[in-house]
């Protein structure tokens, strides 16, 4: 299991940026040398966690859960067969493109080291959004990576680390439950009556997650007699 390339996005105009600014970060390309990664902070403040990335609708994107973007190159090799296309390391925005690991499917609170001193933790699978449909240019692109569910996955940052392409990923621990990644998506988007069970995750999932299946539990109870 390896971190196949360290990915970073530069701000570029875009007429389907989701932030004020038209501007995303969105496209991102393999950095050659080392990236210092760290916790970014709460989100509407904090960007990226990877040193020299830019994330520029700090509204929907970037905070402390979600500091890294990881997606499989096996699912990149998918989605090239399906779509007709070469999708190069960093196609879906990704900051690590990994080879070995069952990213979406990862669970949540789940925690990678690597190299020598970056811990990464699982929080949330990722939402598609019109700037990510835009910078595809497939048309019906949020339906379909929706329906697909390989979502790739967020990570907090647990402890800093300077890391670079090739490094190797060790997952170093596995939480007892089966919230995974992907469930955690579905549940939030086309599946709402498994939000419930996102709480067996606690606190390590995604914030705005947990928040959403604690309401849609208190909506279920109705109000109290």
């Amino acid at each position: 299991m390896k971190v196949l390339t360290v990915n970073l996005g530069r701000p570029a105009a875009s007429s389907h940026a989701d932030g004020a600014s038209g501007l995303t970060g969105i496209g991102k390309r393999p950095s050659d040398g080392p990236v210092r990664v760290t916790d970014p902070g709460p989100k509407g403040s904090g960007g990226s966690g990877l040193a020299g990335d830019t994330v520029c609708d700090l509204r929907h994107h970037g905070g402390s859960d979600q500091a890294v973007y990881a997606y499989a190159r096996e699912e990149l090799d998918a989605w090239e067969q399906e779509l007709g296309r070469p999708l190069p390391n960093g196609s879906f925005g990704e900051n690590l493109t990994t080879h070995g690991l069952t990213v979406s499917h990862a669970r949540i609170g789940e925690r990678w080291r690597i190299g020598e001193e970056l811990v990464l933790e699982v929080t949330s699978g990722r939402i598609p959004c019109r700037t990510f449909a835009g910078h595809l240019g497939e048309r019906g692109w949020v339906k379909r990576f929706t329906r697909e569910g390989a979502t790739g996955a967020y990570l907090r940052v647990v402890e800093p680390g300077t890391i670079r392409s090739g490094d190797p990923v060790e997952v170093v621990h596995v939480p007892g439950h089966e919230i995974t990644a992907a469930m955690q998506f579905r549940a939030t988007t086309t599946e709402r009556h498994l939000l419930p069970r996102l709480l067996d995750a606690g606190d390590a999932l995604h914030t705005e997650a947990l928040r959403a299946a604690r309401a849609y539990v208190a909506s279920q109870r109705g109000p109290a007699s």
